[in-house]
């Protein structure tokens, strides 16, 4: 099955047209037809099911036919990232996390961050790309990047943990997350939290955590983040 995306969609929606991007791919690379079905969802946790109305290549319309809501999780994942150097990576990071399931996503900026301009445009894209791929109907939220004490200034619920290399006292992720609790992580760039930034985030409620021995890129630690709330969450 292929999922497309739609922001726009709702309840009141009976027929609805494509862009022109997604016409073109729907008729000519697809070979849709009148009377096909596609499967469609908001991002919003509805999904969709639509009878093309006019396989039109520049404006493909089509019809809601059939609504289907799907529940969200007791839990909400917030991953407080910096981004990395290379755009890449952060883009892999955001593309893994979104199949994973992560619900909200802040570039962070550092003492230590070698990037801090971010291209969000075609971040969105790879969520978006990434969500339909998964089949998933929940669109994660991609904040504008903050800078860590700005960050830290906003107040947070729930679980907060930190992430970082400094020796100390230090539990592993696992044993600090329980299931259905809303949970905050904030990973580093390549260079680490400086020790100002762990002591104020610490002052702030944050816990520090182990992600394991090996030391770890920054888009590895934030995908093993999410993958072990999703396992403590799923299992």
């Amino acid at each position: 099955m292929q999922l497309f995306y739609n922001p726009d969609l709702n309840e009141h929606t009976s027929i609805f047209t494509f862009p022109k991007e997604e016409s073109q791919h729907i008729v000519k690379v697809l070979r849709k037809k009148e009377g096909d079905i596609l499967h469609i969802t908001n991002g919003k946790g509805s999904r969709y099911k639509a009878k093309i109305l006019a396989a039109d290549s520049k404006k493909c319309s089509a019809e809601i036919i059939d609504e289907h809501k799907d529940h969200p999780t007791k839990h909400e994942l917030h991953m407080a990232v910096a981004p990395t150097k290379l755009n890449d990576r952060f883009e892999w990071f955001l593309e893994k996390a979104t199949e994973i399931g992560v619900h909200q996503i802040t570039p962070i900026i550092c003492e230590r961050s070698e990037r801090k301009v971010l291209k969000m445009e075609r971040m969105q894209k790879v969520i978006q790309s990434a969500m339909k791929q998964s089949l998933q109907s929940h669109l994660p939220v991609l904040n504008e990047p903050v800078s860590l004490p700005s960050f830290l200034e906003q107040g947070h619920e729930g679980l907060r943990f930190i992430a970082h290399c400094i020796e100390g006292e230090k539990l592993e992720l696992k044993r600090r997350v329980a299931a259905d609790k809303d949970i905050i992580i904030l990973i580093g760039p390549e260079g680490d939290f400086s020790a100002k930034e762990i002591s104020k985030a610490l002052d702030k409620g944050f816990l520090p955590v182990s992600l394991g021995k090996n030391r770890l890129r920054t888009e590895t630690a934030a995908l093993v983040a999410c993958t072990t709330v999703a396992m403590i969450n799923n299992g």
